[in-house]
């Protein structure tokens, strides 16, 4: 298939807000669009905006060499797939869902067993916005089934292509979503803090901006602590201890819920009976690593 018709023809499989955004990305660059959602409502929806409605998972795989989805998680993908699994043979897909790396492996075998292509994908986006300045989209699998499909796929958001481990995009994806929940929950801790206190979380708000500014360094200099073992001082533990209970302390002062801070303090915690008992500084990170290597 010449490079032109890949960059004009896309079927879309899953038709959640993420898969609905990417849709829309690929009309805006005029990009044609076959939809299938288990939801009839939803491609009807498309459909107005000027994508073709595929029946069938048959008829929207029959639709196009190259098949996006969108789906909750990687089990969704083999019920979605299954009843079209004969129109495989010559497909490339691109799993864009979230899961496991081990289950995007998994996928990407089952995928190929019956005669298709695979690239994983992890979005990173503002919400649903792939077009924010910030979003961009994690690649892994095959560079060559990449590299032949790249342009197809540029519309959906700046890519960043990391190697042939089908699971790496997942890895990258949900490194980054284990720091997102944690900051999550603490933001809504911090300003439910604000509110009870009866003070103005619009107020607050610059100062959290400004706050954070100091992240990047932060993450730069723990990088590289992580890299050698990780940051342990027990002066220092025994002080984010301490100031654990200040945040739990001014958190219950007000009736807001301080469990995910008592959760962090457990961290801090366990390094400091770790620490005494290892006659040595032992980090959290340690502890969260462990002793057995990762598993790839």
């Amino acid at each position: 298939m010449s490079e032109q018709s890949i960059r004009r023809s896309v079927s879309v499989l899953g038709l959640g807000p993420m898969g609905q955004a990417m849709v829309r990305a690929f009309l805006a660059a005029g990009v044609e669009v076959t939809v299938w959602n288990r939801s009839g409502a939803k491609a009807d929806a498309m459909a107005e905006l000027g994508a073709e409605r595929a029946d069938t998972v048959a008829d929207a795989l029959a639709a196009n060499e190259v098949i996006v989805v969108s789906l909750t998680h990687y089990a969704a993908m083999y019920d979605v797939l299954g009843p079209g699994v004969e129109r495989l043979p010559g497909k490339v897909i691109v799993n864009l869902s979230s899961d496991s790396p081990r289950r995007a492996r998994a996928g990407a075998a089952w995928v190929r067993a019956r005669g298709a292509q695979f690239l994983s994908g992890g979005v990173m986006s503002a919400g649903d916005d792939i077009a924010h300045p910030a979003s961009y989209i994690f690649y892994s699998g095959p560079r060559e089934v990449f590299d032949a499909h790249s342009a197809l796929l540029r519309p959906l958001s700046p890519q960043e292509y990391l190697g042939a481990d089908d699971g790496l995009a997942q890895i990258f994806y949900q490194g980054l979503l284990t720091i997102f929940h944690p900051w999550l929950l603490a933001f809504d801790q911090a300003t439910a803090m604000i509110e009870r206190s009866g003070h103005d979380i619009a107020r607050f708000l610059p100062f959290a901006i400004r706050s954070s500014a100091a992240f990047p360094h932060f993450m730069t200099e723990f990088s590289a602590a992580n890299a050698a073992g990780g940051w342990a001082d027990i002066a220092g533990l025994r002080m984010m201890d301490a100031g654990a209970e200040h945040i739990i302390d001014a958190s219950a002062d007000v009736g807001v819920d301080a469990t995910f801070s008592r959760i962090a303090q457990t961290f801090w915690q366990a390094a400091i009976v770790a620490s005494e008992g290892a006659g040595r500084a032992v980090s959290t990170y340690e502890l969260m690593r462990g002793a057995a290597e990762p598993v790839s």
